[in-house]
């Protein structure tokens, strides 16, 4: 066993996952995503959260054009992922067409926006780490948001203020997720840079829990 309890020889994305199940765990119950999914906060703490999205989307997005050919993060960048246009679209729906106007991150969100970018620009096997945490992430239990989003504030099934996390390009998610897993199988870098990026993974649901915090506290829920 290493020091994340795997044996040696398990799949890179099996690693992954296993090292960044506590905080992978913790992010999912914060107590703002808690209070906002069930139902006990208003559109507004979803709209909110939706602009901080924006900001991180904005930084990973921005950082794939930089590294298509990049032999490592290359292979991750798919089109099909990319969701700052649709949650562009949901931000419209939410704020109007001016919602640009007085769109700022929360102290938090401009961190992890700014890690995002800093691994685009210095370090392709870090940015694989917050592509992997976001967007398997929005595969799998952003399905759960849309589903609750729908039915507490009446945003059409799939429609605007939920296309984010509709991925229309991805027929098949399981599928889909399957392939991801085995490019990070795939990934070819040493040991140690495995460890660096798993470490990493952790870092990024670091940023994101930071993120519902200061939300949680813009929301409390006796507010």
């Amino acid at each position: 066993m290493d020091a994340t309890g795997t044996p040696p020889g398990t799949p890179f994305s099996t690693l992954i996952r296993v090292a960044s199940h506590e905080q992978h765990t913790e992010a999912e119950t914060s107590a703002f995503m808690s209070n906002m999914l069930g139902g006990r906060l208003g559109v507004r703490a979803y709209a909110r959260y939706t602009e901080q999205l924006w900001f991180v989307y904005r930084a990973l997005e921005e950082g794939a054009q930089l590294l298509r050919e990049d032999p490592v993060a290359g292979p991750f960048i798919r089109p099909e992922l990319m969701r700052t246009a649709e949650l562009e679209r949901d931000l419209a729906h939410l704020r109007g067409p001016d919602w640009r106007t007085g769109l700022a991150p929360l102290p938090a969100t401009a961190a992890y926006a700014a890690r995002v970018a800093q691994c685009a620009r210095d370090w392709p096997a870090g940015y694989v780490a917050h592509h992997y945490t976001r967007y398997l992430g929005d595969l799998s239990g952003g399905q759960i948001i849309r589903d609750k989003a729908e039915r507490t504030w009446g945003f059409a099934r799939k429609g605007d203020g939920v296309r984010f996390y509709v991925f229309e390009r991805i027929p098949n998610p399981s599928a889909f997720k399957r392939g991801y897993r085995e490019l990070l199988d795939a990934v070819d870098v040493d040991d140690l840079e495995k460890q660096r990026i798993v470490d990493e993974c952790k870092r990024a649901f670091e940023y994101n829990g930071a993120v519902f915090r200061e939300l949680g506290a813009e929301f409390p829920l006796s507010a």
